[in-house]
């Protein structure tokens, strides 16, 4: 399966100054540690992160990674969408070299 998510804390942490609308980046980096530390085949954008694998090793990352953005705030949104495709793998950059197939086909 390829989940994509994106996961943010609101509010400000618990004994921090910091105001609650205060960038997310070091949270995000929080999040993006632990995928990246899973081993799990993962790939980060500007507003989400993906990540391929078995079902339970895939939501067992979203799950630390959700934890890990916990720290930075008093609520934690989770933003997640899943692609459960049983047999297949390495379809995180596969499907992108299909689509770069399909659009060199139009030209």
């Amino acid at each position: 399966m390829i989940v994509a998510f994106s996961v943010a804390p609101s509010g400000a942490a618990p004994g921090s100054e910091a105001p609650s609308d205060a960038s997310v980046h070091d949270a995000v980096a929080a999040a993006v540690k632990v995928v990246r530390e899973s081993g799990l085949p993962n790939h980060t954008s500007s507003m989400f992160t993906e990540i391929e694998g078995e079902w339970d090793e895939v939501m067992d990352v979203v799950k630390r990674a959700t934890f890990a953005v916990a720290e930075y705030g008093t609520r934690v949104s989770l933003v997640l969408k899943a692609d459960i495709r049983p047999g297949y793998t390495g379809e995180l950059s596969g499907k992108v070299e299909r689509l770069e197939k399909a659009l060199d086909d139009l030209s």
